[in-house]
């Protein structure tokens, strides 16, 4: 009786034991499964974007690889002698597939959002990228780095422009002056440079369109959309490769084949290549993270260093009268980022006043019935 009465104890221990087991098993693969679909899902891969990426980090690393990558693009295809801005571009678009790819193959791409953008937006996208990103290296190769700097400022103006004729959206008479003097000075900069080159002043003009569009896109499919930056880029990256190769017979020369392949110019268009990724992803979560006005006038900042780079690795020279027009441009890209900034903190006070107006009667009320809410005011409640 006593063998019997233990056994029977010791094999209720070992069940209570095995199910407590099997619940933690089941608690970890739970667990498992949310952390999978936290990283997987588009939702949840935008809330970790926006966790560890916020505006602050979002745009700190986009401004130092946009800066990383002029430089190196203006060496491969200065120094280097790379004189294929076209291929440079389909080689830069080609390595960040192959890393999404990667990231694809560990399960680490996020998915696209349930409701997924038709195949019409991904296509413009898609065409509008390689002609931003392909005609602003054919820029590069034939303007000097602060004569393509200064027309990455024009790109403000035309998004405000290209805002206003497809989504309406209207802008104060103090912008609008802000932005003219922008303009003006952008012009004096870029047309007076001692190193002005026609052909290079034509594909800064048909490349400053195409860059604004391509950065409203970006923030409109990010944030209405919901879409993360690498499922976004994983989609729209093989669009952008047809049309750069169409591309290429027109704006390249011959001769990319037989380019002197050798070490260290591989690995300089490697990095390239490399940066290049980075800067789209950066770009996009940037673009994710604020809107494509704030984004662009984040180049104020790099515009300074650029021009100090460009001074001292490149020996560029533009001239004291287009120094003059680079400082009119940023005097009033300053202007304009300071009347944003007022705006900014009015529609957040507004916001916050309708807020505590929409709260209060609800507090009110609670009083009434008898409830307490902690965190207001006797004033408040009494109102």
């Amino acid at each position: 009786m006593l063998d019997l009465f233990v056994s029977r104890k010791i094999k209720k221990i070992l069940k209570r034991k095995d199910s407590d087991a099997g619940q933690r098993g089941k608690a970890l693969e739970n667990l498992r499964g949310s952390l999978f679909n936290e990283l997987r899902s588009s939702e949840g891969a935008r809330r970790q974007q926006q966790r560890l990426c916020g505006p602050t980090v979002a745009l700190t690393f986009n401004f130092l690889v946009a800066v990383g990558i002029i430089l190196t693009n203006k060496l491969v295809l200065g120094k280097v002698g790379f004189n294929f801005p076209i291929f440079l571009t389909f080689i830069h678009y080609v390595v960040s597939w192959f890393l999404m790819a990667v990231l694809k193959a560990f399960s680490l791409l996020p998915a696209p959002p349930t409701k997924s953008a038709s195949f019409s937006s991904l296509l413009a996208l898609g065409i509008v990228m390689s002609l931003s990103t392909g005609l602003a290296n054919v820029s590069l190769k034939y303007n000097s780095v602060g004569f393509y700097q200064m027309a990455k400022i024009a790109v403000t103006p035309s998004i405000v422009i290209a805002e206003f004729v497809f989504f309406k959206k209207r802008v104060s008479f103090q912008k609008v002056v802000a932005l003219c003097v922008v303009s003006i000075g952008v012009a004096v900069a870029t047309v007076t440079d001692l190193q002005f080159h026609f052909f290079g002043a034509c594909m800064t003009l048909a490349w400053i369109v195409p860059s604004a569009v391509n950065k409203i896109l970006w923030s409109n499919m990010q944030q209405q959309e919901k879409w993360a930056a690498l499922a976004l880029m994983w989609k729209t990256t093989p669009i952008t490769l047809f049309f750069l190769v169409m591309m290429m017979p027109w704006l390249d020369p011959p001769g990319a084949v037989s380019f002197d392949w050798n070490f260290n110019k591989t690995s300089a268009i490697l990095i390239s290549a490399i940066l290049g990724f980075l800067l789209q992803w950066s770009g996009a979560l940037a673009l994710g993270a604020t809107s494509a006005v704030t984004h662009v006038v984040l180049g104020q900042f790099k515009t300074c260093v650029i021009l100090l780079g460009g001074y001292f690795l490149f020996g560029s020279n533009p001239g004291r009268v287009s120094i003059c027009g680079a400082v009119t441009a940023l005097g009033g890209m300053s202007v304009y980022t300071y009347l944003n900034l007022v705006v900014s903190n009015q529609n957040t006070t507004r916001a916050s006043s309708k807020e505590a107006s929409f709260l209060l009667p609800k507090t009110k009320l609670s009083k009434e019935n008898g409830v307490h809410h902690e965190g207001y005011s006797d004033e408040a409640e009494s109102v």
